[in-house]
C-alpha cells in the first residue's frame, strides 16, 4: 500500500437488535470492564479500514452514546460514523441494508461485524483482507464451520440490499461456491455471540 493511501474497505457493525432473549439492553451490558458493544467496536476499528459505520436501532440513542464514549476513550481519532435504521424492527436485514447503503462510494468492500460478538480477534479481519482478491466474499472458518466477521466485495452489495426480515449476510453468501474464500483460523472466538445473560455470567 502506498504511503498515505487509505485501505479500500470499511466496517459495518450491526447493533440494531432488541436482544429480546437477553431481556433488553444487551449491547450496553457490562463485559470485561466495559460494555458488550466495546468488543465489536474494537474489532471493527482495528480492521484494515478507512472508517467504521455503526448501525443502531433498538435503544439507538443509548447505543450511540456508548459507542462515542468508547471511541473517545480507546480509539481517539478513529473515524466512526453512526446511523440509525428506522425500520430496525423488521429484523437484521434492515440494519444490514442501512449499513451497506452508507458505505462510501468507491469502497472495494465491507466487513460485516455483529454487535453482540465481543471477542473477535483483530487478526481475523487482516487475514480476510489479504485473501479476498477478486472473490465475492471471504469468511473465517474453524473446524469446518463459518464464523464472523464476513468481508464482502462491493459487487455483492446489491444482493445485500435486497435482503428482508431476519436475513443476514448468510443469505447472500449461499450459493457463492468457490467465490466465497474460506479462510481457516485456529480460534473458536469467531463463533461466540451473546444471546442470554448467562452467556456472560449475568
Amino acid at each position: 500500500m502506498q504511503p498515505g493511501k487509505r485501505p479500500p474497505f470499511e466496517s459495518v457493525i450491526l447493533a440494531g437488535g432488541a436482544g429480546a432473549r437477553f431481556g433488553g439492553g444487551k449491547l450496553l451490558a457490562p463485559y470485561r470492564g466495559g460494555r458488550l458493544l466495546d468488543g465489536a467496536l474494537r474489532a471493527a476499528l482495528s480492521a484494515p479500514v478507512q472508517r467504521a459505520i455503526l448501525v443502531t436501532g433498538f435503544e439507538g440513542e443509548a447505543v450511540r452514546e456508548a459507542a462515542l464514549s468508547f471511541v473517545g476513550a480507546d480509539h481517539a481519532g478513529a473515524r466512526l460514523d453512526i446511523i440509525h435504521a428506522a425500520d430496525h424492527a423488521e429484523g437484521m436485514a434492515a440494519s444490514l441494508r442501512a449499513g451497506i447503503a452508507a458505505v462510501s462510494r468507491g469502497a472495494a468492500g465491507a466487513f460485516i461485524f455483529l454487535g453482540d460478538m465481543p471477542d473477535i480477534p483483530p487478526s481475523v479481519a487482516q487475514r480476510l483482507a489479504g485473501r479476498l482478491g477478486d472473490h465475492a466474499a471471504a469468511a473465517p472458518f474453524y473446524a469446518g464451520r463459518r464464523g464472523h466477521p464476513v468481508l464482502v466485495a462491493a459487487r455483492l452489495f446489491p444482493a445485500l440490499a435486497r435482503l428482508s426480515g431476519d436475513q443476514g449476510a448468510r443469505a447472500a453468501l449461499a450459493g457463492l461456491g468457490d467465490d466465497l474464500v474460506q479462510v481457516e483460523v485456529e480460534d473458536g472466538r469467531i463463533f461466540f455471540d451473546v444471546d442470554l445473560r448467562s452467556d456472560i455470567g449475568l
